[in-house]
């Protein structure tokens, strides 16, 4: 069984998460994953981890979730990486986006380092 497939399961996500994804989605982000953190021991609620195949589509996903935030009256407390772009960091709180180059991805490998946390499928119903 794949590492994606695994630990799949439908689960509820806040609006403002199904609306972060849709916005990286439209970006052609690659590899989207929610990961839901609520039981593990995390600082946060979710992670939502996407790729970008350059560092200008880096750029052009995080600027589509921060619009989309922004249109719906919310703004992270921190961004970090947009100058580099190799790992562009949106914290929101209750959930961080992690928007990264596919080999910083592969490097950090943050599915494997938060391995106790759930893998979710946000319904295309919600998105």
């Amino acid at each position: 069984m794949a590492r994606t497939e695994k630990r799949r399961k439908p689960s509820r996500v806040p609006a403002e998460i199904v609306r972060a994804l849709r916005a990286a989605e439209d970006k052609k982000a690659l590899d989207v994953v929610v990961l839901d953190l609520r039981t593990a021991a995390g600082f946060t609620d979710f992670f939502l981890i996407c790729s970008g195949a350059n560092a200008r589509q880096v750029r052009a996903i995080a600027d589509g979730v921060l619009e989309t935030l922004a249109a719906h009256g919310s703004k992270p407390a921190h961004v970090e990486g947009y100058d580099r772009s190799e790992w562009v960091l949106l914290d929101c709180f209750d959930f961080i986006v992690h928007i990264f180059s596919p080999e910083t991805r592969e490097f950090y490998g943050l599915e494997r380092l938060w391995g106790n946390a759930e893998q979710v499928d946000v319904p295309l119903s919600t998105r």
